[in-house]
């Protein structure tokens, strides 16, 4: 297949493991029949990006240009696409194409394609060759089934994180139908957490919010938490055990499973969302004495991106952010591993000159 035409296009990006990110410009395809051409107005930052930047998950492409919380303006179209017009709001989330055939992908659950999701950024590019490139750049092509439509009401750089943060956690609240009745806990209040704490909360749940941190207690409750929990304190722990119906864990460290597990009541399910680096052990008692199941679940597909992204124009629900310029995104790195976030950074991409 012959490549396609190309324009050129500032960007931030890592040369290697231990380099910082830095200006570059690169390649992306003019837009063909089905595509959408976005310029870039902010793009959420997530611990995924650091993990790809320095390669400790491996199998990272440089140059690494990181970036899957893509809002902005659409600036082009392809002759075919309908969903959207020059000057719409648009947004790109963590999956630019999948195989569009297997089972999963039919039932709209891309993220789990059986052939392989083509991700944002750090995958094959089809079109180019070399890995996609993310959106620490200023502007996409993308096709159109992988654009989302931003709700009017909402602040545009706020809405950014929804498109991996919001929907990492709302997914798996949604598919074990969390909601009235129900007694909810989220561990961890950072990217992740503090949305799943404002989802259980819409949804109609009771929630716990354990965190390490007694200085987050406040905050936790101001998001829309009914109770904290310390989890370094035993006690507070152990008024916990067995009362829960679901748990969702947003922590990316090392911690103890076994501990949330104890937590729940019979038939109750532990979701773990965070991505720790090394393997966690987890106890057998813990989970067949009492019928206990744990789970994962990663991002969602487009179609429930786009259900969250409406619920959340709704419901006003947006994440809490921080904006910083393209030129403080390492500084930004070394703040995000110090936990120095509330709750999330956001790149205002008209600082990328």
């Amino acid at each position: 297949m012959p490549k396609p035409i190309c324009y050129s296009t500032k960007a931030y990006s890592a040369g290697s493991a231990s380099a910082k990110l830095g200006a570059t410009t690169i390649d992306r395809r003019e837009p063909g029949a089905m595509d959408v051409q976005i310029q870039i107005l902010f793009c959420g930052v997530c611990h995924s990006d650091l993990h790809t930047a320095r390669n400790e998950w491996g199998g990272t492409m440089y140059p690494a240009v990181p970036g899957h919380e893509i809002v902005g303006r659409v600036t082009k179209v392809g002759g075919s696409v309908t969903k959207f017009k020059v000057g719409d709001m648009a947004g790109v989330g963590c999956l630019v194409d999948s195989c569009r055939r297997c089972p999963s992908c039919r039932e709209g659950l891309e993220q789990y394609c059986e052939t392989g999701m083509v991700m944002t950024y750090n995958s094959p590019d089809p079109h180019l060759g070399g890995p996609t490139l993310g959106g620490y750049s200023q502007s996409i092509v993308v096709t159109q089934d992988f654009v989302l439509k931003i709700p009017a009401n909402l602040e545009l750089a706020a809405v950014a994180p929804l498109l991996c943060a919001g929907i990492t956690t709302y997914s798996p609240l949604r598919h074990w139908k969390v909601g009235p009745g129900q007694k909810v806990g989220i561990v961890g209040l950072g990217g992740l957490g503090h949305m799943g704490v404002k989802f259980a909360r819409a949804f109609g749940a009771r929630v716990v919010l354990f965190t390490t941190s007694p200085g987050k207690t406040q905050d936790a409750l101001r998001l829309g938490a009914h109770e904290v929990v310390v989890s370094k304190e035993e006690a507070q722990m152990q008024a916990q055990a067995g009362s829960f119906d679901f748990i969702l864990d947003a922590v990316s460290a090392n911690h103890d499973l076994n501990a949330y597990l104890n937590l729940l009541k019979r038939d109750g399910t532990l979701v773990l969302v965070g991505a720790p680096e090394k393997p966690m052990s987890i106890g057998a008692f813990p989970l067949i004495f009492r019928r206990r199941s744990f789970a994962g679940s990663l991002i969602g597909g487009l179609p429930e991106t786009q259900e969250m992204l409406d619920f959340c124009g709704k419901n006003g629900i947006t994440c809490d952010i921080e904006k910083i310029r393209m030129d403080q995104i390492n500084e930004a790195y070394e703040r995000m591993l110090k936990s120095d976030v509330k709750y999330r950074f956001v790149i205002d991409m008209a600082t990328l000159r």
